[in-house]
């Protein structure tokens, strides 16, 4: 029998029991980026939230299926083509592949399917067909096609708590629509200097939120009712409109509701404002990626419960930092006395931890228990007996596993993760004074040897001299 899993649903404002459609599998939609430009880490810190979810659920027992869509038509993207002289596709391939690329490097797996909106213009056209054909939308003057959001008498109870002066403001103004809350479903091809896609109700491209509710109907709900997906999750800001026009024109078009609970992740704040392109305070993972390793970052960002605003600094950032520190340090002795054994028992600090994680994603109480289970466990191997020690570090790096699998932290050799920030050329530079201060050693030319270690160490570079040979760490 599966431990009670609980999750925030947005729609309820509350902490509830995850109860799937089907009891072994969970369905999760994730709203991915609109590829105009470079991943920040705003988009890191909604990916690395659903990768928790995702290992937090399947290491629970259930089946996961995750969708994330590429939004791939977009006004944004053909101004950012024009702007680049070059065409939508190559444009959004591009930053497609960038995204993913990012991803890799923060250890986020792979969603079972990436579509892109392009790909999908039938069912967003078939959808769109069906709204006008049940009388829910209408063609204006100009051609474009809206939802009438007075035809849904629950229009805004998905997001009704979080509606606000700003949240309206986003609302499209448009003076060919009938009411303020109408959103646009089809915007036709106006003349040559327009974008356009031939489809069943004419010429022109999608609005945003019909190519959502498209990919999910054409990728992974269920044909039943009373729910089409388990789980609809992305960032906060997509709360309204986004997520309550998908929601609202599902209701429209097939008289059910699309997810059964929904889940936001927070915003990621730099010197205390939201982090948005328009503010011009936006961080790209590219750029934060040359100075931090991927893990680095990933641990950071994970630090900061979910649903919380994350306030970013690079202070924090090594702070939290040093807790990987130790977990690498802790293997790195581990892996000194023994090799991992394939066992894929749980002992009772992994289901300490995961106990945590189904809470709602609680990583801060997951962490606490980390933190003490790393020092328990040095006392471990201070305190055991020589006959024993092999097998004290065999269960440390079985417990050092399951945190890599849960947590996606601690899977590298932990020397190549102490030697992290160094490139090849600094690398080669070290071995040869390292080189150098051994034959001054042998030579009794102590002096050189110490001012070798003194000139390393001003540059960030710790020499150990050890049994087998001097070993070097970067320090941060």
């Amino acid at each position: 029998m599966k431990p009670t899993y609980y999750i925030y649903d947005s729609h309820q404002q509350q902490k509830v029991p995850l109860e799937p459609i089907q009891p072994d599998l969970v369905k999760i939609y994730i709203c991915g980026p609109t590829v105009y430009d470079y991943s920040h880490l705003g988009h890191a810190r909604s990916a690395i939230a659903f990768d928790l979810l995702k290992r937090t659920l399947e290491l629970s027992g259930y089946g996961v299926q995750i969708v994330k869509n590429f939004t791939d038509i977009d006004d944004k993207i053909i101004h950012k083509a024009r702007q680049e002289q070059t065409n939508i596709k190559t444009l959004s391939e591009y930053f497609i592949a960038s995204y993913l690329e990012d991803m890799q490097a923060l250890g986020v797996q792979r969603a079972h399917l990436e579509p892109r909106a392009s790909q999908h213009l039938e069912s967003m056209a078939l959808m769109i067909q069906t709204l006008l054909d049940k009388g829910c939308a209408y063609k204006t003057s100009n051609g474009d096609i809206y939802l009438d959001t007075t035809r849904d008498s629950h229009y805004g109870a998905l997001s009704a708590h979080s509606l606000d002066q700003e949240s309206l403001s986003r609302i499209e103004d448009n003076p060919h629509k009938r009411h303020e809350k109408d959103f646009a479903l089809w915007k036709a091809y106006k003349d040559d200097s327009d974008v356009g896609y031939e489809s069943a109700v004419g010429k022109g491209r999608p609005g945003w939120h019909i190519e959502c509710s498209a990919m999910i109907f054409a990728n992974l709900a269920y044909s039943q009712q009373p729910y089409q997906i388990d789980i609809h999750g992305g960032g906060s800001d997509l709360f309204f409109p986004h997520h309550e026009n998908e929601a609202s024109q599902t209701r429209c078009a097939f008289d059910q509701e699309l997810a059964k609970y929904w889940m936001h992740n927070g915003f990621v704040n730099i010197s205390g404002q939201k982090m948005s392109k328009s503010l011009g305070n936006s961080f790209y993972i590219k750029d934060a990626l040359k100075v931090y390793d991927g893990e680095i970052l990933r641990n950071y960002l994970l630090g900061t419960h979910y649903r919380a605003i994350l306030h970013f600094n690079e202070e924090d950032l090594l702070v939290h930092k040093k807790r990987l520190d130790k977990l690498y340090r802790l293997k790195k002795r581990a892996l000194e006395l023994a090799q991992p054994s394939l066992n894929n028992a749980h002992s009772p600090f992994a289901n300490a931890l995961l106990e945590c994680m189904q809470d709602d994603l609680n990583i801060s109480k997951a962490l606490s228990v980390l933190e003490e289970h790393l020092r328990l466990l040095n006392e471990s191997l201070d305190n055991a007996l020589k006959t024993i020690k092999k097998q004290k570090a065999q269960e440390i790096l079985q417990d050092l596993a399951f945190v890599e699998t849960l947590l996606g932290l601690g899977g590298k050799d932990p020397t190549l993760y102490f030697q992290l920030g160094v490139d090849g050329a600094l690398k080669t530079y070290i071995e040869t004074q390292i080189q150098l201060r051994l034959q001054a050693k042998q030579a009794k030319n102590f002096a050189l040897a110490d001012r070798i270690r003194e000139e390393l160490a001003t540059q960030g570079i710790l020499l150990m001299d050890q049994v087998g040979g001097t070993t070097w760490e970067k320090l941060w």
